[in-house]
């Protein structure tokens, strides 16, 4: 094939592939993250701590991650089916993509929000807020550096499942590599469509990477750093309070075992 021929062709996979991988990662995101939070939340010693509820959703999550990807998407075309209407193009890649992505971003998801300070949550409670504070306030904040590293992460993976999913008729630069580098034996438009996806993960890497750092960097100024520095005054004024309070119990015990003075008469 000449390149003439090969560009519409790229062209149009590509954006069929962007398009996949962008509505997936929403969902993804939008889903994944309440749940990772309930999985920390509802986990012994957490906020709204529930044995049962924990193992169930943990369960869930376990088994649909581990699930290869091509039997996920194969055993979900009925209900790909009944929510698009379609099991082939890429509106019928979409379920299955974002099905597939929600376990794997949850569980990045609660990595990341119990590497947050314990003690910032205290130091919220002590204040009187509530769960919905404390995840508004501390759980979010804290972890979004580590949450955009993850998010970025799951949006690289779906690009891989993106590829598999071309096998099954979903579009996309998988299904040019399969129908033309695979099956008519078009080794130019494999390398070609290896290298744009390469040229598409290491964009979206870096960006992901940026975004994280750049996170990181304000975050070092942001609320939960006020946070621990009321917690600090706080405990340096109990310190205090407590040092105070010794001195005049010492004082007043002091004054209480010396013995009267005699008075001199003129």
């Amino acid at each position: 094939m000449t390149w003439s021929e090969m560009q519409p062709l790229l062209e149009q996979a590509s954006w069929d592939t962007l398009y996949m991988v962008g509505w997936s990662a929403l969902i993804a995101v939008a889903v994944g993250l309440p749940l990772g939070i309930v999985l920390v939340l509802t986990d012994k010693g957490g906020l709204l701590a529930n044995t049962v509820a924990n193992k169930v959703i943990g369960q869930i999550v376990n088994v649909t991650r581990s699930m290869p990807f091509i039997i996920l998407m194969v055993a979900l075309l009925p209900f790909t089916k009944a929510i698009t209407g379609t099991t082939i193009g890429r509106e019928g890649a979409i379920v299955p993509l974002a099905i597939g992505a929600i376990p794997f971003f949850a569980r990045l998801v609660e990595t990341s929000v119990r590497e947050v300070d314990g003690g910032l949550v205290e130091a919220v409670q002590s204040m009187g807020g509530s769960t919905w504070t404390v995840v508004r306030k501390v759980l979010v904040p804290e972890s979004l550096p580590s949450l955009i590293a993850g998010a970025t992460t799951t949006v690289v993976a779906l690009i891989g499942y993106s590829a598999m999913a071309g096998t099954v008729g979903a579009g996309g630069l998988g299904d040019i590599a399969i129908r033309y580098g695979y099956q008519r034996f078009e080794t130019e438009m494999m390398w070609i469509t290896v290298a744009v996806l390469a040229a598409v993960i290491a964009v979206i890497q870096f960006a992901g990477d940026y975004a994280a750092r750049a996170l990181h960097r304000r975050g070092r100024g942001g609320p939960a750093p006020r946070l621990r520095l009321l917690k600090a005054s706080r405990a340096a004024d109990a310190v205090t309070v407590a040092n105070t309070t010794g001195a005049l119990e010492a004082t007043g015990a002091a004054g209480a075992t010396r013995p009267p003075q005699p008075v001199k008469a003129d």
